[in-house]
């Protein structure tokens, strides 16, 4: 039972979870294994600080995770819309590269067309001159020099139409290639296009998992600040409990002390008195094994002489054989094991022993004033000696409890108390060694089924185990 009542309650930021492992997982389990023994820590805390400090140090416990799973979802973002950014591009130029090819195809279809006209009026005037229109015009020719004007002409008639021709097998055979081209930009372009629709859904994704993720952190942000604040108000309330416990102990303790001053000085009387009756008794029988010596020492004398007188008048004769000597009586069987106090209960088991203790919420060291068994509510409570019931109610932090003063015993006076119990059997009175003065229970400043022991040593806390 905790009885100082310092309570300097310390949070952990959340800027302190941050980095202190990093690995998020390896941090949570760490805080689950710390969140166990604190249930352990916390037995004989107020139930609501203790589940309020507890959910608190859960919601701390998951920060870690969050925020790394924000980090990651914003590292996935960004890559994510610097895919998207690079797959747009990809695309444009795709884009333009296919209308930079239809455009080309469309200069050649253009050229195509220009050739095939000419051909065709090439072909038209051959068909209508039957291919003697130039020789007919150099053959009429009245000049020499006309003639070969005229023979000139033709020669450059005939090389633009060869090259009209050569121009057209070209342009169709760049045409097939630019088609060609312009399906393979198309595919292209098509798969730049599925590409940057997948990087830009990928990118949406991203930042809506950032987004969730910030979210749930804010979140637990929220929850940290909401519980810590409920565990500081539940602190004050503990403080207030702690501070009634602590007036309970003293005003207890001063009670004991008192009845062991008591005790302890008509035990000193009756001691006095014993040993004055003791040494009476030992002068009478000094007085009476002196008388008895004397007179058997007499008869010894008289016997004596009635034996020697006797040998004196019968004839010698063997000794008789001597008697053996009695056997000595047996040891005494040796005294039993144990100490005085017999434990509270004969179930569950011990979860904390008398001792210094560490408090996790205040940060402050307390004596554990006695020993716990832990065992399921309702389990049967025992006297652990006989005694006089001083006390049995409700008090504070300490529940159902019964306080029996047990008397002198090796010199000290011992008085146990019975502390949390769910109901109590007895209010008064004389009670034997193992008769039920309650049941195990949870009550006062307790989050689970437990007896907290306690044993005073002329009203001084000491470890039960003493004495047990």
């Amino acid at each position: 039972m905790a009885l100082a009542c310092s309570m300097a309650l310390m949070m952990t930021p959340v800027s302190a979870l941050q980095g202190r492992d990093p690995d998020p997982h390896q941090q949570k389990r760490k805080v689950d294994s710390q969140i166990d023994q604190l249930r352990e820590d916390l037995h004989e805390t107020n139930a609501s600080l203790a589940n309020a400090y507890i959910a608190l140090k859960t919601t701390q416990g998951k920060l870690p995770g969050a925020q790394a799973a924000l980090a990651q979802a914003r590292s996935a973002a960004t890559r994510a819309e610097t895919a998207n950014a690079m797959a747009a591009q990809e695309l444009e130029v795709s884009q333009a590269n296919e209308t930079k090819a239809e455009d080309e195809l469309a200069t050649t279809s253009k050229q195509i067309r220009e050739s095939r006209s000419e051909v065709a009026q090439f072909a038209a005037q051959i068909y209508q001159e039957q291919g003697f229109g130039e020789f007919d015009m150099a053959m009429t020719s009245t000049t020499p020099q006309q003639f070969a004007d005229r023979i000139a002409l033709i020669g450059t008639v005939m090389d633009i139409q060869g090259q009209s021709m050569v121009a057209l097998a070209t342009a169709r055979a760049s045409q097939t290639a630019q088609e060609d081209h312009l399906s393979a930009l198309r595919a292209d372009s098509q798969k730049a296009k599925k590409k940057a629709e997948a990087a830009l859904a990928a990118a949406n994704s991203a930042r809506d998992r950032a987004t969730a993720a910030k979210a749930a952190l804010d979140a637990l942000a929220a929850q940290q600040a909401t519980q810590a604040a409920t565990v500081k108000a539940q602190s004050e309330a503990e403080k207030a409990s702690l501070a009634q416990m602590q007036g309970e102990s003293a005003r207890l303790s001063k009670v004991i002390k008192a009845r062991a001053a008591a005790a302890l000085k008509r035990a000193k009387i009756k001691a006095a008195a014993n040993a004055r009756a003791k040494a009476a008794a030992r002068a009478r029988a000094a007085r009476a094994a002196a008388r008895e010596a004397a007179a058997a020492r007499a008869r010894a004398a008289a016997a004596a002489r009635a034996a020697a007188a006797a040998q004196a008048s019968r004839p010698s004769r063997p000794d008789a054989p001597s008697r053996p000597a009695p056997a000595p009586p047996p040891p005494a069987p040796p005294p039993p094991a144990g100490g005085p106090l017999s434990a509270p209960t004969t179930e569950g088991w011990v979860s904390s022993e008398f001792g210094m203790r560490f408090h996790p919420i205040d940060h402050v060291w307390r004596l554990h004033s006695g020993r716990d068994y832990a065992a399921p509510c309702g389990a049967p409570v025992h006297a652990a000696a006989s005694g006089e019931i001083i006390e049995a109610g409700y008090h504070s932090g300490y529940g159902n409890r019964v306080v029996i003063d047990h008397g002198v015993m090796g010199g000290v006076n011992l008085t146990t108390t019975y502390n949390h119990m769910e109901r109590l059997r007895v209010t008064g009175g004389h009670v034997s060694r193992g008769d039920v003065v309650g049941y195990e229970g949870s009550t006062g400043t307790s989050n689970g089924c437990h007896i907290h022991f306690e044993v005073y040593e002329d009203g001084t806390f000491v470890d039960p185990r003493n004495y047990l």
